[in-house]
């Protein structure tokens, strides 16, 4: 088997599994292997029931009480478990095969998520073992992954055993350096990575997997350099006086941090030296007009522009900003994404060849092989963390050289970035538009969300949205957070219950988004969530990037611990986008003392850059998976926060040894 091999080559797989496989864009044997574990599970001794904390995963034993079972459109079972030290109420859903299974009296072992309604405490979606079946589980980690509907865990571990144990791995580091910097063999790490026998295991491999991740990106970014120092402006852009009408236009003016920022590139694009430049600002620090003054600049000097962003919605929001304030300018803008029809697709491949169009906004459609410009000057890469090198470099390629302006809204301390971006010029944009009101932050635990309710129906009372960001789609045997589909419809059962009360709210329009839904789908939800047709927007983190809404004052993220600082900055973002005073509730569904400090930060800190060095400061190599960034790079497991020594390390090596 080689590791290049497509994955119906492996014993087990057929071909049913493949698409599915495919789904977790898992399509060859170095995919699978490389698709790593979210978490281990760790089956522990039942804990007597007085004992058990909300939000922890549990174990109990007990006899059985009280069982009742209700077959309506919601197939709910409940019953009570009882040991010596208490009682807990259990709640199975769509499972009505629980009602037979259990017998009142008997004794049987119970494990889930303990949650908190009120006073009471209980565990929804329990898994029900026998004594001798449970302990067979005990003392070992259990790789958790990632899943679609169709695939296990379970399958996966299997798959990846057998792969493991018949393919050889190439060992790419020498053994003395290895020793050094205490880095697993490869073949180890992988091995190790998906079967440890303890966390510190784990924690070893995970070392060695996240500096080979860094070496890759930082060895791509240096042959970036090299060939920039190559490279001669075949586009000089000089010309700016309609940028001096568009400015004169805004109904704001630029901050000293903007103006600084494109003097830098009206410098870059009018000298004899390619622009690469680095725009790395704050949410809502006005980084959008800076890429939209220097795409007019390119537009008027007879050139072509393009603007690549990560998601649909943000690309038919630039394109509607854009379309409205440059139309005066005679700019023909167009949208290119991959839900439009292939007739619209290819009108649009028609005017960006023959030099109809003059900017393009779009998403990877971008860099597909059938867009081809006329004479593209300018390509703007927004929120540029989340494409990976070989994408920026495909829509590089698309013009003669074009000028290269990247866009980030993660902070990240300035040491990093000099590695991250050592290929292109920085501008950091920290000063944020005076009109802004800074966002009100508070940390509450579970007990404080009917209050957290009632606060945000008086903000939509008073005209406002809002939205409630869930860390999962739906619910899953294998995770422990709140998911969008049955909060949704618990939300709206609150607040048909408090109308009841006092005659408010009847109206309050709930609707759920999440990224497994169709594009279409997505884009309709956040549309008419942007039009005021949605008050609160039950989401995952799909609306994190971008989305302007300013009209949104209240933010809460559940299960806020499991998110990283830089992701909960983020998303804290879609909030205070007016003029109006804005919110962020940060609820943590489990309590500790790490998790106090870090989201202390967020509550006393509204300064992404300040957020952004805090969490360097605090974090540690010591969580796995729990706390997680958003994709930073397209990276699988690296975090620059957790692991900005092998970063360093990583760029060290790759001075001395790159080729």
């Amino acid at each position: 088997m080689d590791i290049l091999d497509s994955v119906i080559k492996i014993k087990g797989i057929g071909e049913k599994s493949v698409p599915l496989l495919q789904k977790l864009d898992i399509n060859t044997v170095s995919d699978l292997i490389r698709y790593y574990p979210r978490d281990y599970d760790e089956y522990k001794m039942p804990v007597p029931i007085k004992d058990i904390k909300e939000g922890e995963t549990v174990s109990v034993e007990g006899a059985i009480s009280r069982l009742t079972s209700q077959m309506g459109r919601k197939k709910v079972v409940t019953c009570y478990v009882s040991d010596p030290s208490g009682a807990i109420k259990l709640i199975w859903f769509n499972q009505p095969y629980i009602a037979k299974l259990l017998k009142p009296g008997y004794r049987y072992l119970f494990r889930g998520v303990v949650k908190r309604e009120f006073a009471e405490f209980s565990i929804a979606q329990p898994k029900v073992y026998g004594r001798n079946e449970y302990l067979k589980l005990m003392d070992r980690l259990s790789p958790v992954y990632s899943l679609t509907k169709g695939i296990t865990s379970n399958f996966l571990s299997k798959a990846v055993g057998q792969v493991l144990d018949e393919i050889d791995i190439e060992e790419t580091l020498p053994a003395a350096f290895r020793k050094q910097n205490n880095l697993m063999k490869l073949s180890d790490a992988l091995k190790t990575i998906h079967f440890p026998k303890t966390k510190e295991e784990a924690l070893l491999a995970r070392r060695r997997l996240v500096f080979d991740e860094f070496l890759e990106f930082i060895s791509a970014v240096r042959r970036l350099k090299e060939e920039k120092t190559e490279e001669r402006n075949s586009y000089i852009i000089d010309d700016f006086s309609s940028c001096d009408r568009l400015l004169e236009k805004l109904p704001f003016e630029l901050t000293n941090d903007q103006k600084k920022c494109f003097s830098s590139i009206k410098n870059d694009m009018s000298s004899k030296k390619l622009m690469s430049r680095m725009v790395e600002g704050d949410v809502g620090s006005g980084k959008t007009v800076i890429a939209m003054l220097a795409m007019l600049s390119a537009t008027k000097s007879g050139y072509q522009a393009a603007l690549m962003v990560p998601t649909e919605v943000l690309a038919k929001q630039h394109f509607k900003d854009f379309s409205e304030q440059l139309s005066e300018f005679g700019i023909r803008t167009e949208l290119l994404t991959g839900s439009q029809t292939l007739a619209q697709k290819k009108k649009i491949y028609k005017s960006i060849e023959n030099g109809e169009t003059d900017i393009v906004i779009g998403t990877h459609a971008l860099i597909q092989e059938a867009v081809n410009f006329r004479n593209l000057a300018l390509a703007v890469i927004d929120e540029q963390h989340r494409f990976g090198v070989k994408q920026r470099q495909t829509l590089k390629e698309k013009g003669l050289e074009p000028h290269i302006l990247s866009m980030s809204a993660t902070p990240i301390p300035r040491s990093l970035s000099l590695i991250l971006y050592g290929d292109m010029d920085l501008s950091v944009i920290k000063e944020m538009p005076k009109e802004r009101l800074p966002i009100k932050n508070c940390v509450v635990d579970t007990g404080y969300r009917p209050t957290a309710y009632n606060f945000i129906r008086k903000e939509i009372l008073s005209g406002h949205q809002a939205y409630i960001i869930c860390p999962m789609v739906e619910y899953s045997e294998e995770s422990d957070g709140e998911n969008v589909i049955d909060y949704t419809d618990n939300l709206k059962e609150f607040y048909n219950m408090a109308y009841l009360k006092d005659g408010k709210g009847k109206d309050i329009n709930i609707e759920y988004l999440h990224g497994k839904m169709k594009p279409q789908e997505k884009n309709e939800v956040m549309e008419r969530f942007a039009r005021g047709e949605i008050n609160i927007l039950v989401s995952t983190t799909v609306i994190e990037v971008g989305v302007n809404v300013k009209n949104a004052t209240v933010m809460m993220i559940e299960n806020s611990e499991k998110f990283g600082l830089a992701q909960l900055h983020q998303l804290r973002g879609r909030v205070g986008r007016g003029s109006y005073q804005s919110y962020c509730i940060f609820m943590k569904g489990c309590e500790g003392k790490d998790i106090d400090e870090r989201l202390d930060i967020l509550k006393s800190y509204n300064d992404g850059f300040k957020v952004a060095e805090e969490d360097l400061r605090l974090r540690g190599p010591g969580d796995l998976f729990g706390v997680r960034q958003s994709g930073e790079m397209s990276w699988k497991l690296a975090d620059i926060y957790a692991d900005a020594d092998l970063l360093a390390l990583a760029s060290e090596w790759d001075k001395e040894n790159g080729t």
